[in-house]
């Protein structure tokens, strides 16, 4: 294989060379294959040449249909291969991957077009893989055990079979499991909560072979946000305890739907504290022969994680339209976790002394040490109250406690930015009123370039847009029945939250003219799979809460998008805590949200210059004159 696409001259500049055959793309190669000469996206390759001729972080705004995802993979990929690293190109979720990797997708494009033969793999996050402990458990339980069985049963044989010599590959996607409901894929797929490290079946497990495999990406590894922020979170640590990172050593990172990129940063600082894990941990030491007083200072601090996540509970309320439960701290609750944390440090400091007798393995050790050390750094922010959101998660069987850091910039200005190669970040909504501070302020980011260019289409001829603010009067379910059959169905409905989803699903399944249509719910089988079926099926309606940013349908298929209420920001105690550090909480943190998130809803309407079709804005706070303006203020 050829490693440029061009001939290369050693004694020329590489960026002058790539820049100049990129140009060739957008100005010939691609036009004698049928594409459009777009200025933007030629205007875009100039820009971005900077960021990589340069190693410095770019802002690239694009409006939709600009082509931007084009630009940014031609240079990842010629610089992957001049610096013969892998670029990563991180999106904001499982399903935009899917929607760059998709057959038909930019990627398989570029390579047909080109005739590129380009090295892209997938680095999925863990939660996208089936444990097979959790299996196992499912499939001896009572709910749904025998599609759990079904399941064990097509394993590929090296993990049901301990025969030696036998080929391992990568397995147990959840993209391989697409008629799983959500709630089905929560019992058997992989949560924060399974001890990886010491799992018996860890070389057996489809997540690591899974990393096995894309780290040896000679070009492209796509993730997600959240799975590069882990990646960052856990380097030093992974290191420490002898393991690989989570990704390799690359040239260059995209940031797609990068406005995204805070909240994908705060979950992955966010500390999950749950008093079953704890014990399951600690409880291991009591198996060698240690010394008494190492013994009784494990039994005493179970003992305390037990009264600790008892009073967390009992101290906690439901936040109503969310699955958290906000914590009413109170003396007596710091009291319990300063205790909590003195017998984490007596532990600590008994495991020096038995480190000395060698009664413990180096190994045991260290993952109870990193263990014990993280527990004493998430519990040390509670000190800091300002610093820090808190609240209780509850699922079926125990509470966990979880701790978030307020601001994440430090962490990535450090670990993020300060690394010298070229890191972009694209996305239609980067910038509020032509600024892109606010975005680099919040992410630590103090020299940047950036550029934004509009989208080509022509809104006023491509697009109807209404908006119907909600009225007692009026039958909501009657009206959006009426304005599906305008389109024929044919239909994305979006929804800020999913108990708005699963309240329009019960409600519609009671009038019979629902039965004109074909719903597909998100959360009733994989989401990939449920925009696979919406695309084929050309009169069917997608309901979503997740597909707000990146769902790209051309053509008829998508003729209407419904937005069932505006998209404000949830009652839960992440932005709670944000609207208590500002004096006008609506104005500075529930319309801004609000209204990025709408405007990136309507762009999932217009995605080619062929396309038609109508926007229907949905809310009961359309009646608040202010909210109306705002929102007619960025209609396209």
């Amino acid at each position: 294989m050829k490693t440029y696409p061009f001939a290369f001259d050693p004694t020329q500049p590489f960026d002058q060379q790539a820049s100049d055959w990129i140009a060739d793309v957008f100005y010939e190669i691609l036009p004698e294959a049928g594409f459009e000469i777009r200025d933007e996206q030629i205007y875009m390759a100039f820009q971005l040449e900077r960021a990589f001729s340069g190693n410095q972080t770019i802002f690239a705004e694009g409006g939709v249909g600009t082509g931007k995802t084009f630009v940014y993979l031609l240079y990842a990929i010629l610089y992957a291969r001049y610096t013969r690293k892998p670029a990563i190109i991180a999106c904001a979720d499982e399903s935009l991957i899917e929607q760059l990797v998709k057959p038909e997708g930019d990627i398989a494009k570029l390579a047909r077009y080109l005739d590129l033969t380009i090295d892209a793999r997938l680095g999925k996050s863990q939660d996208q893989y089936l444990c097979l402990n959790k299996l196992d458990d499912a499939r001896l339980g009572m709910d749904d055990a025998e599609v759990f069985r079904e399941i064990y049963r097509g394993l590929p044989e090296f993990v049901r079979s301990r025969s030696t010599l036998q080929s391992f590959y990568p397995y147990g996607d959840r993209k391989d499991y697409p008629h799983l409901t959500d709630q089905q894929w929560g019992s058997l797929g992989w949560d924060v909560f399974q001890d990886c490290l010491v799992c018996p079946q860890r070389q057996r497990c489809g997540l690591t072979l899974s990393r096995d495999y894309y780290r040896k990406s000679a070009e492209l590894i796509i993730c997600s946000h959240d799975f590069y922020m882990e990646h960052i979170w856990t380097y030093e640590a992974r290191q420490r305890s002898g393991q690989l990172p989570l990704l390799p050593a690359h040239s260059s990172v995209v940031f797609d739907e990068g406005h995204l990129l805070e909240t994908a940063a705060q979950n992955a600082l966010t500390y999950k504290l749950k008093h079953s894990q704890f014990e399951s941990i600690v409880i291991r030491l009591l198996h060698g022969e240690i010394r008494e007083s190492l013994a009784v200072t494990i039994e005493e601090a179970i003992a305390q994680s037990e009264t600790l996540f008892a009073l967390l509970e009992s101290s906690s309320h439901q936040v109503p339209a969310s699955d958290r439960r906000d914590i009413v701290w109170s003396q007596n609750l710091m009291r319990e976790v300063d205790r909590f944390r003195g017998l984490l440090d007596a532990i600590e400091e008994e495991l020096v002394l038995e480190s000395g007798l060698f009664t413990l393995s180096d190994y045991q050790l260290r993952i109870v040490e990193e263990h014990l050390d993280m527990m004493q750094l998430a519990l040390g922010l509670i000190k800091q109250p300002e610093q820090l959101i808190s609240w209780v998660a509850e699922d079926q069987e125990e509470i966990s406690f979880v701790i978030m850091p307020k601001r994440v910039k430090e962490v990535l200005k450090d670990h993020v930015f300060s690394q010298k190669m070229p890191i972009v970040f694209s996305s239609a909504t980067l910038s509020i009123d032509g600024s892109f501070e606010h975005m680099a302020q919040s992410l630590g980011i103090e020299n940047f370039l950036s550029f934004s260019v509009p989208s080509p289409y022509d809104y006023d001829q491509q697009m109807k847009v209404s908006l119907f603010p909600d009225n007692p009067s009026t039958d909501k379910m009657k009206l959006a029945l009426s304005l599906l059959q305008q389109s024929e169905g044919r239909a994305l409905i979006l929804f800020p939250s999913q108990e708005e989803l699963i309240r329009f699903k019960q409600d519609m399944a009671t009038y019979p003219e629902s039965m004109d249509f074909r719903f597909l719910y998100e959360g009733t089988a994989e989401i990939s799979h449920l925009i696979s079926t919406f695309q084929n099926d050309m009169d069917s309606i997608l309901c979503a809460v997740t597909l707000w940013e990146g769902l790209d349908i051309p053509g008829p298929t998508l003729s209407q998008v419904l937005i069932w209420a505006l998209p404000f920001p949830p009652n839960d105690p992440l932005f709670a805590a944000k609207r208590r550090d500002t004096n006008h909480p609506f104005e500075e943190v529930d319309m801004p949200y609000m209204l990025l998130r709408l405007k990136q809803g309507i762009g999932r309407l217009i995605r080619s210059r062929e396309d038609r079709g109508m926007v229907s804005i949905m809310g009961k706070e359309l009646n608040q004159e202010g909210v109306r303006e705002k929102v007619n203020s960025i209609l396209p």
